[in-house]
């Protein structure tokens, strides 16, 4: 029989924080191995639960929730968000201009097929969450990918953005704070985006989606506080600050200067209502977090979890020998460099399939989030400290190993 083969729009698609080494570590678990997974920002496999309030909301609102709610999402919750943007000093938006989602993941693949056609181009931060670059491939467009300078703290190289604007440009993806690498933008870079996407008419997309898991006294700002005169798609959820990824209730807000996108509005309407609702169960629990204690200031407090795991993380993969990281302001992760010289990787997916063969710990190399060098890797550093102290521990001893075997004693 002739071979079934997948579409060629995925041919350019990837998501290895879930790709094929994540295979090979079930394979492993089947065989009875057990696993140190720093793969991904999975926050209940932590014990980091959702706050009980919101869980008991959603279980009251449950015999509510079982028919179609508005396309957009119900109404609470929308207006819930109207508020949060009041909060982050976001003007002019309306109930109507809130889209709820499957998650942020479904809007941001919403939102770009939508808007792109065959051969339009998005610029994109490298390294980048994949899915944004997989959603730009999967809805015709051309990713392009600009700098982020690690030795400027992770920062977007504003010089790179502006050499790779061309006429098929159509947006500007901005993650902040970002993940992998846990840097947190300030107002006098957000403000040169801005006016970079003001100056050629692209539409900014942010995925603010850690904007309150923030360290040492850091704030945040949202990009649309300051691009009221241009077209801002801000994309958030439940999933990190509260810790809720899979109740999937994550929104978009459409800001700033929409007067000439109304056309593409009518088409995120025209999408939204295909695919009916987001889950309604969900939507209930957006109203209650919003407005509630925010239990992730303790978490992420100098004695709070989150930041005293980011410490002993940051402490122990820096005393390695050949890696260096830049400590991360914001998020769940850091993204750990591998000196060349110390350790000559050609394929980073093999050397991270080789570690976990070795050592039963798993992560995610930097080529995965469109990073264009083999010498990064991104950790989650969510595991207790005991268990973090382990699976640092597996890595010194995997890269110790690794440069005997290729001839480096440093």
């Amino acid at each position: 029989m002739k071979p079934l083969l997948k579409s060629n729009k995925l041919a350019d698609v990837c998501y290895d924080i879930r790709g094929p080494v994540l295979a090979q570590a079930k394979q492993m678990e089947d065989e009875g191995h057990k696993i140190i997974k720093l793969n991904i920002g999975n926050l209940a496999a932590f014990g980091f639960d959702a706050p009980e309030e919101i869980q008991l909301d959603m279980i009251r609102n449950l015999p509510n929730a079982a028919g179609y709610s508005d396309s957009k999402g119900i109404f609470a919750a929308r207006k819930a968000i109207m508020h949060y943007t009041q909060q982050k000093h976001i003007k002019g938006v309306d109930i109507e201009d809130i889209y709820i989602g499957n998650g942020v993941s479904e809007l941001i693949v919403m939102s770009m097929n939508a808007l792109l056609n065959a051969g339009d181009e998005v610029l994109l931060p490298a390294p980048d969450y994949p899915l944004w670059t997989a959603a730009v491939s999967l809805s015709g467009g051309t990713p392009v990918h600009y700098l982020c300078d690690e030795a400027n703290g992770w920062l977007p190289d504003l010089d790179d953005i502006r050499k790779k604007i061309t006429p098929n440009t159509r947006a500007l993806v901005i993650i902040n704070p970002n993940n992998p690498t846990g840097a947190l933008y300030p107002d006098e870079v957000l403000k040169e985006l801005v006016e970079i996407a003001r100056a050629h008419n692209l539409v900014l997309c942010a995925d603010e989606v850690y904007d309150k898991v923030l360290y040492d006294g850091n704030t945040h700002t949202s990009v649309a506080s300051l691009s009221e005169d241009v077209l801002t798609l801000i994309f958030n959820g439940l999933s990190k600050n509260y810790r809720s990824c899979g109740y999937r209730a994550g929104w978009m807000v459409v800001c700033g200067d929409k007067r000439h996108a109304q056309d593409y509005i009518e088409g995120l309407n025209m999408l939204a209502s295909m695919r009916l609702c987001a889950n309604v169960p969900g939507q209930y629990a957006i109203q209650t977090a919003l407005g509630g204690y925010q239990s992730i200031d303790d978490l992420v407090a100098p004695t709070g979890r989150m930041c005293r795991q980011r410490d002993i993380a940051y402490e122990l993969i820096t005393a390695i020998p050949g890696v260096t990281c830049v400590k991360p302001k914001a998020t769940l992760y850091m993204f750990p460099r591998l000196d060349p010289k110390v350790y000559p990787i050609q394929d980073d997916q093999a050397f991270i399939a080789e570690l976990l063969q070795e050592e039963k710990v798993l992560l995610v190399q930097g080529t995965g989030f469109n990073w264009p060098h083999p010498d990064h890797f991104r950790l989650v550093f969510l595991p207790h400290e005991d268990d973090l102290r382990v699976a640092i521990g597996r890595i010194a001893r995997f890269l110790e190993n690794y440069r005997k075997r290729h001839g480096s004693a440093s």
